[in-house]
Order: structure tokens, then sequence, then C-alpha cells
């Protein structure tokens, strides 16, 4: 049986529909289900739903095969596994963000809040300048309306959250889509199941099976 890790969410509700367009026979009550692990003989998989961020770490520690995993949790995390596919789905991007009235200016370390401190701190080091990261683990578009933070990077989609609590996206930092992930070990004692897996879905999203 392959192990799936994947992310609760709107990234679970995209990957289980490109599933099902590669043929794999997943019931409808998988869709509603609230359990963390759930068992389907008949495709001969095990899923494991988990946070966003935990995905790699499962992947990565061989409690789970494989997963499916955004690009951003993949370039925070840094996790040793294999990044086999992109699925194409959950598409946006990284950006950052202020209030609408804000200017840029010439202060030392300027404060940046985000959910992703290391991949913030790299982006801002390449573009040279020099800032103080804080991590917040939600609701990040807060931070610069109390006054904790001068600007976000955030995930951004529609853009819509940030338009209704008064913030602007000032900078476009990098395209956010789902990757298939592999752990090293499995893909040499599973491989003839993985590989079927990864050409099944490389076929679905190569003809644009892409969940609306």
């Amino acid at each position: 049986m392959l192990t799936v890790a994947m992310p609760k969410g709107r990234i679970f509700e995209e990957a289980v529909e490109l599933l099902r367009q590669a043929g794999y026979d997943l019931p409808p009550e998988f869709d509603d289900s609230r359990k963390l692990i759930i068992e389907v003989p008949q495709s001969g998989m095990r899923f494991i739903l988990a946070k966003p961020m935990d995905v790699p770490t499962y992947v990565e520690h061989g409690v789970a095969d494989v997963g499916v995993a955004g690009k951003d949790v993949m370039i925070e995390e840094e996790r040793d596994v294999y990044e086999v596919l992109d699925l194409k789905i959950s598409s946006c991007y990284m950006a950052v963000a202020a209030l609408a009235d804000y200017t840029p200016q010439k202060d030392v370390n300027p404060k940046i809040a985000s959910k992703y401190p290391k991949l913030t701190s790299d982006y801002f080091r390449e573009q040279g300048e020099q800032v103080e990261i804080i991590k917040l683990n939600g609701s990040i578009e807060l931070a610069p309306i109390v006054g904790l933070a001068d600007r976000i990077v955030d995930i951004v989609s529609t853009g819509q959250t940030l338009k209704e609590n008064g913030l602007v996206e000032i900078e476009t930092m990098i395209p956010i889509t789902s990757r298939f992930i592999v752990n090293p070990v499995s893909y040499r004692t599973k491989a003839k199941q993985i590989d079927e897996m990864v050409d099944r879905l490389a076929e679905v999203v190569s003809q644009g099976g892409e969940p609306s």
C-alpha cells in the first residue's frame, strides 16, 4: 500500500480531483472525511491528512511514501525529498504587501511579518535590503494594521484578503503551485507504484486537467 501525505484545505480538494482524473478510485465520502488517516484499499493507497507545512516532514521521514506540497512549503522547509512533478494546482504567488498609504522609507531594519521567515529573509537578502523578520502563524494581514510590521510577505491568490484589510501588493516575488514529492528510499523500494502514479498524474497535468 502506498502512503500519501496530503495537506488539508484547498490543495487537498484539488489534488483529490486530480487523482480521480488520473483514474484512482476515491469514494465520494472521501471529500467530507474528518479523519486524519483514510484507507482506500481499492486503490492500494492510504492517505495522511496533515497541516501543509508538515507534509514534507512526513515524506522525508518515510511515514509517507509520497505527498503533495506547495512550492512555498518546499522552499521554506528544505526537506530531503524528491520533487518530481509540478501538479499545476492551487496556483498563487508570493508577494510583499503593505498598507495602502505605505511609502518606502530609509529606515534601518524595517520589520517584515510572514509565515515564511527563511523564504522572506532570502528574498530581501537578494534584494540587498536588511530587514527584521517577524514570524507569525496566521492572520499576517493584521501585522501592519496594528503596527507590528511595516510590510508583510504572504501567499496571494485573488488579492481579495489584502483588499479587505486595506493592504496593497507592492512586490511580486515568485509563482507558487503544488508539487508531487517522494521519499528517496520509497522511490527505490516502491519504484513501480510511484512511477505509475507520477506517469498517470503527469498525463492529466499535460492535458490541462486542473480542477475547476
